[in-house]
């Protein structure tokens, strides 16, 4: 069973862990990992140079870190090319690629964002007649 799994004493399970998304949700929309993912499935095969110039707001530490963590979890493919200068190469694997439904399903989504705005507005506005 898997550590996030465990039953409570009493045969249940936390409610934090009975959500069978949750740990999707982890992987994949943990920060940058849509970005990255995105960039190397519309663009293909890159450097990481590449990928940092696509993603200019995030830091080359930062991008190191998530793309080890990308290739640990199976949905980037990492190519060493033993070169002077040596070369590595990123690209989104099988595994990465089957995530494309989700994220077009999200894309469709997207067009409630101007709803969700409106919602925020309100919301604000109302706390602050409140206050």
């Amino acid at each position: 069973m898997r550590e996030d799994t465990h039953l409570r004493g009493g045969g249940e399970v936390a409610p934090e862990n009975a959500c069978p998304i949750a740990p999707v949700v982890d992987i994949v929309f943990s920060r940058w990992t849509t970005p990255i993912l995105w960039a190397l499935h519309e663009y293909g095969r890159q450097r990481f140079v590449e990928l940092e110039r696509r993603i200019a707001s995030i830091t080359p530490k930062v991008l190191t870190q998530r793309l080890r963590a990308l290739e640990r979890d199976g949905l980037v493919v990492r190519s060493y090319y033993a070169e002077v200068p040596p070369r590595v190469e990123y690209e989104i694997s099988d595994l990465g690629r089957s995530l494309a439904p989700l994220f077009a399903a999200l894309a469709e989504w997207s067009v409630n964002l101007d709803e969700v705005e409106r919602a925020r507005q309100g919301y604000d506005a109302r706390k602050q007649v409140r206050a």
